[in-house]
């Protein structure tokens, strides 16, 4: 497997190489998907879960905690990575660690949100304080077209970019597994651009961790959803995405650069700045109440199930990452290609007999239907 990874030009990741990377991949796959029965157990038992309402697609109460499992996930994964590769982990810990703690702030106040509906000054306010937590250790915009950026400037198309990512991934969560499914899909796709050089280890071993516990995630998110990932989970992702983005291979130095990288999440950054811009023409508040105005909401509103609306966002996130992975200079066509069938397939294996299932039941109900 070592010999077919390097003969189509992935570079051994890490120091340890792909063992490290696709242990640290398995380990938050397999605890996310385990814990998550447990969690929503709890989650039912305390109260923790979204009511129905106008808005949501949920009949009935719905644990809304799948985001602690999630992190959960991805810290044990960081921690078995740790323990495999100790120097490699010393040599990058600042920037892990600063992603890490800032995830975690940012898991701690999505739950609180969840729960108590926290008032989205204070929400902006946290963000905007992980993500300069982020530029503290060096994870930033530096130049502009070959010149040096004003170090403000670059801390502000930083904070900007973090903060809009991080909001994007949770505005897209309004259909069961669509925010999962698009951070997953991000991540693999960041994990083989980020593989191309053991200097990147960081990115590498983050996302790695982040893909399982998407994976892991998904195989109880898929519709009919037992649990959603709530504020804290949509966060999560789109912080992590946002900061991994900024490193490795992906480090986005100019400004130039965040065209090809902004590929990687362009479906999520453009449902947010459609919304946006529809508010603002309509003279509304573009922080007031969420309402049914999101590329989903228009999908369903034409007739498409929640799974049929799901995969099609889910190809078009595909469609984009290939063509954001195609325009970087360090990944061959051939790393693209087995990128892109590694991620569906796995993919495919998570939510098939979900969906196998759900389509016998279709058929059985269309059967019993009065002929016309």
């Amino acid at each position: 497997m070592i010999d077919f990874l390097k003969s189509i030009g992935i570079a051994q990741p890490t120091g340890t190489g792909w063992l490290t990377v696709v242990f640290t991949f398995l380990v938050a796959w397999v605890i996310t998907w385990r814990f998550i029965p447990s969690v929503r157990r709890f989650a039912l038992k305390v109260g923790w879960a979204d009511q129905p309402n106008a808005r949501r697609l949920n009949k009935e109460p719905l644990p809304n905690a799948g985001g602690l499992a999630i992190y959960a996930g991805v810290v044990a994964a960081m921690i078995v990575a740790t323990a495999l590769n100790p120097i490699l982990i010393q040599q990058v810990q600042i920037q892990v660690l600063a992603i890490l703690l800032g995830g975690s702030i940012l898991v701690l106040v999505g739950f609180i949100d969840d729960q108590f509906s926290l008032p989205p000054v204070f929400r902006l306010v946290v963000q905007f304080l992980a993500a300069l937590l982020l530029v503290a250790v060096g994870i930033r915009f530096d130049t502009a077209f070959g010149t040096a950026l004003d170090p403000l400037l670059g801390t502000f198309l930083t904070v900007l970019w973090v903060m809009g990512i991080t909001n994007a991934i949770n505005l897209m969560d309004g259909v069961d597994g669509l925010a999962g499914g698009i951070s997953y899909i991000t991540a693999m796709s960041l994990l083989a651009v980020s593989a191309q050089d053991p200097r990147w280890a960081a990115a590498t071993l983050v996302l790695a961790a982040m893909s399982g516990a998407a994976l892991g995630f998904l195989r109880h998110n898929f519709h009919p959803s037992k649990i959603i990932m709530g504020d804290a989970g949509a966060y999560f992702f789109g912080y992590v995405l946002a900061a991994t983005a900024l490193l490795g291979s992906l480090k986005v130095t100019t400004v130039f650069s965040l065209i090809p990288t902004a590929l990687f999440l362009l479906l999520p950054i453009f449902d947010t700045a459609r919304v946006i811009i529809r508010r603002l023409i309509r003279r509304q508040n573009p922080m007031s109440t969420p309402g049914k105005d999101h590329i989903h909401h228009v999908l369903l509103a034409r007739g498409l199930s929640q799974r049929r609306t799901t995969l099609v966002l889910w190809a078009l996130t595909l469609a984009f990452n290939i063509v954001a992975m195609l325009v970087q200079p360090s990944v061959s066509p051939v790393v693209v290609v087995t990128s892109a069938l590694g991620t569906t397939a796995l993919l495919a294996f998570t939510v098939w007999r979900k969906l196998r299932a759900v389509w016998r039941e279709e058929r059985l109900l269309e059967s019993q239907l009065p002929s016309a």
